[in-house]
């Protein structure tokens, strides 16, 4: 099988000696594996980088082999903000999400140009808010639907927070995420909220019951907002 796509690095291992296997998300074929010979020498390892923008030649004897990959880098994204560790947190933490929640093989066209509009958007000023919204729409794609505008009459407006329960469990939500209207003003507390109401229905809805482990880089990022 021979296709070509473009696509962003979710991960890479080292592979034998000279060689990385990596994970990458791809427009039309979703998330793929595959090895990458002379993926540790010094050219191609500056731009295999997590988040980085790349097209690739993928070959493989069959569907069920792993294939080669030839790859070239579109558009470097992570060198951008070595220097913001914030930023650079929340790229490595939405490609370890993608990468484990991710089906082999499915391309999910929503979440790739959520992705891709979150990669744009990484620069801006509102940043962190535009990546919560992409949690929740993640979620919403991957099958669990907050449903947060139901609740658009019980939004009081002396207070930021209510208290929703969903499917079992009670989480306290900022306002905004119900009203799907992004802030005005920077507020860790907020931030530091919204953050912790998605990890908890990533964790309640698709980590916990498939025992998976959830991404230490995502701790990371939320604990920047403390």
């Amino acid at each position: 099988m021979i296709w070509e796509d473009e696509c962003y690095l979710l991960s890479k291992r080292k592979f034998r000696e000279n060689a990385n296997i990596i994970n990458i998300f791809t427009q039309k074929k979703g998330k793929i594996d595959g090895i990458v010979y002379g993926g540790t020498s010094r050219k191609i390892k500056n731009y295999l980088q997590i988040s980085n923008k790349l097209f690739v030649s993928h070959t493989s004897k069959s569907e069920n082999k792993i294939g080669y990959f030839k790859t070239e880098l579109i558009k470097p994204i992570s060198p951008i903000y070595f220097n913001d560790k914030q930023r650079t947190s929340a790229l490595i933490s939405i490609c370890s999400l993608l990468n484990i929640l991710l089906p082999e093989s499915q391309p999910n066209k929503k979440i790739y140009d959520s992705f891709e509009k979150l990669i744009n958007s990484i620069n801006l000023e509102n940043w962190i808010y535009i990546y919560i919204f992409f949690e929740i729409n993640l979620i919403k794609e991957l099958g669990y639907d907050t449903n947060l505008t139901e609740h658009l009459n019980n939004i009081k407006a002396d207070k930021n927070f209510i208290k929703i329960k969903i499917d079992g469990f009670i989480y306290e939500i900022p306002n905004y995420l119900i009203e799907k209207k992004i802030p005005k003003s920077f507020s860790n507390l907020l931030i530091r909220k919204s953050l912790f109401f998605t990890r908890l229905m990533m964790q309640n809805k698709f980590f916990i019951p498939n025992n998976l482990i959830f991404p230490k880089s995502r701790v990371i990022l939320e604990n920047y907002f403390n």
